[in-house]
């Protein structure tokens, strides 16, 4: 646990690593902290969103009706390169995994987040990149170094490792935010923080990837959820993306989406999936196969396939 970094010791971490920074009017004083009585800190890593939208650096500045500005303490643009919008609590974590909260504490792997039951926005700082975060919006090598360098920034700064980054994805159950693999992007924080804030100068420190469902334990989750309790989650992530490539791709209603539960209706949705793609009888009975898997990733551009 660490003692949040001030305004200044902010701007100073930021340039430092390489960065290139614009300061959002009023950011210093932008926060939470005297609406919800609660003070930002002690900080235990930094969480990493996409916005699900364009042009929406006022949009994470105001807030919404429902939900109060900062949505974040940066703004990455796709073309506008990186804003500090709030110093301070801000509205971007929620609810998450105490366990998951915990780990990145410890800075240890992070177990499955199955609970929200912890305020992630009182300990995570919070960046917000701008992307549809359907798959399909691709991230500019150049935005996508700049949140490595952002990351890496506060890491160095608190004397963290990568083990303290986080997606929303993997601290609340049914996010699925950021839409490229946070173990990717922890490695290429990694190589910075090796590489030291003037090592690598304008090179590459990776390009983002989609994230990965690992094909075994979606087969588990198949074939555990349905019979099991209501509510119950064998593999929250890998459901949900795959959940979300069968809604894009018109094979299950919205409504049955997110909840990282693979219940009967995802069965049923996958098995239209298979007839989809030929399949009849027993090949078709909702479970999922490398070679359908893999076909449903690519025709959604949501994620690729793991054994």
């Amino acid at each position: 646990m660490a003692t949040p970094l001030s305004a200044a010791e902010m701007l100073s971490a930021l340039k430092t690593e390489g960065l290139g920074v614009h300061e959002h009017v009023g950011w210093t004083t932008h926060n939470r902290d005297k609406a919800t009585g609660k003070a930002f800190g002690p900080v235990i890593g930094v969480l990493i969103h996409h916005t699900a939208g364009h042009g929406d650096r006022e949009l994470c500045f105001d807030g919404r009706y429902d939900l109060p500005g900062p949505l974040c303490h940066a703004w990455l643009g796709r073309t506008e390169g990186l804003w500090l919008i709030g110093h301070g609590r801000a509205n971007h974590a929620g609810l998450v995994d105490h366990d998951v909260l915990d780990a990145l504490r410890k800075q240890a792997p992070l177990p499955h987040d199955d609970h929200a039951h912890a305020d992630g926005n009182d300990c995570l700082y919070g960046l917000e990149i701008e992307n549809l975060g359907n798959g399909k919006d691709p991230y500019p090598d150049a935005q996508y170094r700049q949140a490595v360098l952002w990351a890496a920034a506060l890491c160095r700064a608190h004397g963290w490792s990568e083990r303290s980054v986080a997606g929303h994805k993997e601290v609340q159950p049914g996010k699925i935010d950021p839409s490229f693999d946070m173990d990717d992007f922890r490695a290429d924080v990694r190589k910075q923080l090796a590489a030291g804030p003037t090592g690598t100068g304008g090179k590459p420190a990776g390009k983002a990837s989609k994230p990965r469902v690992d094909l075994s334990r979606l087969i588990d989750a198949a074939k555990t959820d349905p019979e099991a309790k209501q509510g119950h989650v064998s593999y929250l992530t890998g459901t949900n993306l795959t959940e979300a490539a069968l809604v894009e791709l018109g094979h299950l209603a919205r409504t049955y989406a997110g909840d990282g539960s693979f219940g009967s209706a995802t069965v049923t949705a996958y098995a239209r999936w298979q007839r989809h793609l030929g399949y009849t009888g027993a090949a078709a009975n909702g479970i999922p196969g490398r070679t359908s898997l893999v076909k449903l990733g690519a025709a959604s551009g949501l994620f690729t396939v793991i054994a």
